[in-house]
């Protein structure tokens, strides 16, 4: 996007990729379906980004959910809204928008440079050093945009290997941590082997935050080997990850019954079972079968079978405790990055004028639902007219 901007402004733009081929995680973000952004009102979709919404505010005044639709429909591919509000290509897929866009690209003038790793500046110089197939090289630009993602799948480039040589150039970087992520749970084997890849459906989970406050969401999540992971889990991962970090560990309180009232439910519960066994009494009374109920068995206490109103009590708040975070390079995003203090209004670094950051390498984060890519795009088109602005500054 940032070499879009600068190319419709008259600059000739040279695009530097360490892949074999551009956009790879841009398709993988569409491998499920390309959610290009979300329909909902600017208010509640400035709010998605937390503490970086007055910054993430900015970019999107010129370059927002509405204007992100309207720059696809320009490359010759029309959107839907789903009945969740999120949005996508009509086809679903990733491949024939970054087709056309690269096109648009190449035609614009812009050169494309595949196999080539940033690997810092010539020492005691301003040329960028790449690292290539056929030896190492040096280019010297008027102004440089890096876009070098944040520290998860590395397989695809991003590996987080500009944090330090950011950090030596006196560039503020907060530490990249995992977002969007999975969790860990001490599962038993039994649990482990019998359903792990199973979808945990139609669950409330409430997570209480150190100023008293209590986070819900509604949605599933999926039992793996290692614990949980899953929309659900995706939606809380911010800040299960800032409890973890800061107690240890994090209590996920689990409503595997949303939607029945917990008198109602116990009164059910204490119905008669005759014949019935206690996995029956729960299939017919409670509606808890299958992955439902080895999840009850596993967390709740021997104590709690023992009436039916503490069963009640547990299917309604099932404390599961996530002890960490799955690695970095495992999460769909990252948190952290150049924080915005290194930058200024046009996301120049202050300390090295001339340079200009934008996308997943800033500090911020943002949930599933087309957040990530619109503010990725949004901040590629602020860098590029940055970019802009200073190149007619400097000539």
């Amino acid at each position: 996007m940032a070499a879009e901007r600068l190319s419709l402004g008259g600059i000739r733009v040279d695009l530097y990729d360490a892949m074999p081929s551009v956009g790879r995680k841009f398709l993988l973000a569409g491998r499920g379906g390309l959610n290009l952004t979300h329909s909902e009102n600017p208010a509640v979709f400035v709010s998605r980004y937390g503490e970086r919404r007055n910054e993430i505010a900015a970019w999107l005044a010129d370059f927002g959910p509405q204007q992100l639709r309207d720059w696809v429909h320009g490359l010759g591919i029309e959107t839907f809204v789903g009945s969740s509000g999120r949005v996508f290509p009509t086809e679903m897929k990733a491949a024939p928008l970054l087709r056309a866009w690269l096109r648009r690209l190449r035609d614009a003038g812009v050169v494309f440079h595949a196999r080539h790793r940033w690997a810092g500046w010539q020492e005691g110089g301003r040329a960028l050093r790449f690292v290539t197939p056929t030896g190492e090289c040096l280019v010297e630009p008027a102004a440089v945009v890096l876009a070098l993602g944040g520290g998860s799948w590395a397989r695809l480039g991003s590996d987080g290997a500009w944090v330090p040589l950011l950090a030596e150039r006196g560039v503020g970087v907060r530490r990249l941590r995992p977002a969007n992520c999975g969790f860990d749970v001490a599962w038993s084997e039994h649990m482990r082997r019998r359903y792990a890849g199973v979808p945990v459906k139609a669950v409330s989970a409430a997570l209480a935050l150190p100023d008293g406050s209590v986070l819900k969401r509604d949605g599933e999540f999926l039992v793996t080997e290692q614990g949980v992971e899953g929309s659900l889990i995706y939606a809380l991962s911010a800040s299960l990850r800032d409890t973890v970090e800061a107690t240890g560990g994090a209590t996920l309180s689990l409503d595997l019954a949303p939607g029945r009232d917990l008198a109602r439910l116990a009164g059910d519960l204490a119905l008669p079972r005759g014949r019935d066994s206690l996995s029956n009494h729960l299939r017919r009374r409670a509606g808890i079968s299958g992955v439902k109920s080895a999840l009850l068995h596993e967390v709740a206490v021997a104590a709690d079978f023992s009436s039916p109103g503490r069963l009640a009590a547990a299917i309604k708040s099932l404390p599961l405790r996530l002890e960490a975070p799955r690695p970095l390079d495992e999460a769909i995003s990252s948190a952290g990055g150049v924080e915005f203090t290194a930058l200024d209004p046009n996301l120049m670094l202050v300390s090295l004028p001339g340079v200009f950051c934008a996308g997943e390498m800033l500090d911020w984060e943002a949930p599933t639902g087309g957040y990530l890519l619109t503010a990725c795009f949004a901040s590629g088109y602020a860098a590029g007219n940055g970019a802009l602005r200073w190149l007619g500054t400097a000539r």
